[in-house]
């Protein structure tokens, strides 16, 4: 297991280089001059020049790249101060340094997605296993039926229309809003409510059709045959035979889709006006703003690559036959 985890931590930092690496030097191939930006309409040569050698613009590309990976472990020296660990750069947009806005929008991200996440677990693994409980009866065509329809609907429909019907109309809901969890855990759960079950809308209809499929599977299998003839009662057949063998496909799948939710999350922060790290990472595209875009792209990724090998560790764990591979 150490060495597994061992060869899959450094793939993952691989991947994280490869992804930043390629990440800075596209932004550098824009034809676009970030320092002005920083230097106003009546912009003049000598100005652009000063505003070049504070943002550290005035060396090669793949200097820059050098010091700025290193400097997120060790800080770096700016002309405008020092910039201690961990150091993403100063904004090319407001020269005030990146750590500060990531800490800033980032619970409201974290709270996001991990709600969804669990949201969309929970409801779809459960209807999937409803469904396959019931294979063939109403309760099965219902939600099978459920999942073809919210699987058709776009996330940035369903979030005007909930704020229409739920909040505005009937007023059942809060208007959507970050509120940190340490603070006030009832206004937190409350502003948050709304974005999570529209962000895990889709998810939720391919994990109702996912599990109910990976179920009806085990349920024929030999082994599970084998439990019912041995006179097992069909709760524990369904639970602890059936259902173990069909959770390793539902974990493969969350990982993968973990990067899918970011992407989602960036569409729900817009449509319900939170301030996260997608909406950010859209606007340091929109402002040409490379130390902001690379932050939140290598929190992101790191986030990601972590989770994955999370997964791919809780396999062990799952299914025994991980364990003698």
């Amino acid at each position: 297991m150490l060495r597994f985890l061992a060869r899959r931590t450094a793939g993952a930092l691989v991947i994280i280089l490869l992804i930043s690496a390629i990440t800075f030097f596209l932004f550098f191939a824009l034809p676009s001059d970030p320092a002005r930006m920083s230097c106003g309409k009546n912009c003049t040569a000598d100005a652009l020049a000063v505003i070049h050698k504070n943002l550290g613009l005035d060396q090669p590309v793949p200097v820059q790249y050098w010091h700025y990976m290193v400097g997120i472990f060790t800080g770096r020296d700016y002309s405008v101060g020092h910039c201690a660990a961990p150091c993403f750069g100063y904004s090319f947009s407001n020269q005030q340094p990146v750590w500060g806005t990531i800490v800033d929008r980032f619970p409201t991200t974290l709270s996001l997605t991990l709600g969804s996440a669990v949201v969309f677990l929970t409801v779809g693994v459960g209807f999937g296993m409803i469904a396959a409980a019931f294979q063939g009866r109403w309760p099965d065509k219902f939600f099978s039926s459920l999942s073809l329809i919210a699987n058709s609907l776009q996330i940035y429909f369903v979030g005007i229309l909930a704020l229409a019907v739920f909040v505005t109309g009937l007023h059942w809901a809060d208007n959507p809003a970050y509120y940190p969890i340490t603070e006030n855990p009832g206004k937190w759960f409350t502003g948050m409510l709304i974005p999570w079950l529209v962000l895990s809308i889709i998810f939720v209809a391919n994990y109702t059709r996912m599990t109910r499929s990976q179920m009806v599977e085990q349920l024929g299998e030999d082994h599970v045959r084998t439990a019912r003839a041995k006179g097992l009662t069909r709760r524990t057949v369904f639970f602890r035979y059936a259902w173990r063998g069909a959770l390793a496909p539902i974990v493969t799948i969350f990982g993968i889709d973990l990067g899918s939710l970011f992407g989602g999350a960036i569409i729900t922060e817009f449509t319900f006006s939170l301030h996260g790290l997608g909406r950010l990472a859209v606007d340091s595209v929109g402002q040409t703003d490379l130390p902001t875009l690379m932050a939140v792209m290598l929190i992101s990724c790191t986030a990601i690559v972590v989770a994955n090998i999370v997964v791919d560790a809780a396999y062990a764990f799952i299914d025994p036959r991980v364990r003698l591979a």
